[in-house]
Formats: structure tokens, sequence, C-alpha cells
């Protein structure tokens, strides 16, 4: 079952509920997202995006994964 953008956002304000969190993406595979949270704060992108993807729980975890692609960009609030 294809994953939805609303979707996607609600999983990722359960672990960073302050966040400035946009999604976009409409074909149920492809998104992108933007996140600004401050526990991003002294993390380099890597760290931050490994926050962001534990929030996903799973849902791109290999090929049977919901979401097949996801364009992240994450930063601390400045």
């Amino acid at each position: 079952m294809p994953i939805t953008a609303p979707e996607i956002e609600q999983l990722l304000r359960e672990s960073f509920p302050e966040a400035q969190i946009e999604v976009q993406g409409d074909d149920g595979a492809h998104f992108a997202a933007s996140v600004t949270d401050a526990s991003f704060k002294g993390k380099n992108r890597v760290q931050q995006q490994r926050m962001v993807y534990a929030a996903l729980k799973g849902k791109m975890d290999g090929s049977n994964g919901e979401l097949h692609a996801l364009a992240l960009t994450t930063k601390a609030p400045e």
C-alpha cells in the first residue's frame, strides 16, 4: 500500500514535535522532505539524516518498504 505525504509528516512529527516539517510528493513512492529541528544542533548532516530515517520506523527498509525514495534536507534552526 503506498504511503502518503501526510503519513510521512505524521511519522516525523512523532519524533520531532516542534520541528518545521514539509513533505512533498504524491506518487506514493517518491517524496522530498525538509526537517528543521533544534535537536539537530551540533550534529552533522549524516547524524541528522539518520535521526530522520529512524523516525520513519522502517518505512524505507529494503525493497518491501512503503517509501521508495526520499530526498531529504535537514538543519538546525538559526
